[in-house]
């Protein structure tokens, strides 16, 4: 059904918002192995973003496949990114797909990080 939606949206010119947009990314980064994925409602804490999704890769290489993965999808389908950082480094990468801020971090920068408890929003965890 979401390739039949994104299908849609990408041939009528309409860009995936909502739930939309939070399912094509997460299907998009379980294609490519990300792991410990989880989204954070953070509508009433950030004007800035709706929901925040965060994943680990293996290193950081994986990081900048996980990364290059989303955009290359996200291009097709008619959401180019608003904001990309971090990519060259691979540790963190930050994606800002319009109302869904994407965190590809490595487990060492998670580790410290710890941006579920630092936003502490409502907390779906998808995979383990």
């Amino acid at each position: 059904m979401l390739k039949y939606v994104t299908d849609f949206c990408t041939t009528k010119g309409i860009p995936l918002q909502g739930t939309q947009l939070i399912d094509f990314i997460i299907e998009n980064l379980e294609d490519i192995k990300a792991k410990d994925l989880v989204t954070l409602d953070v509508t009433k804490l950030s004007p800035m973003a709706d929901t925040l999704v965060i994943c680990t890769g293996t290193s950081s290489r994986h990081c900048r496949a996980v990364a290059n993965s989303l955009l290359v999808a996200a291009k097709k389908a008619g959401i180019p990114p608003l904001g990309i950082e971090g990519l060259k480094e691979g540790g963190w990468v930050l994606l800002d797909m319009n109302g869904v801020v994407v965190h590809v971090m490595d487990q060492e920068s998670r580790d410290l990080y710890r941006l579920e408890q630092l936003w502490g929003g409502e907390s779906k965890h998808i995979n383990g």
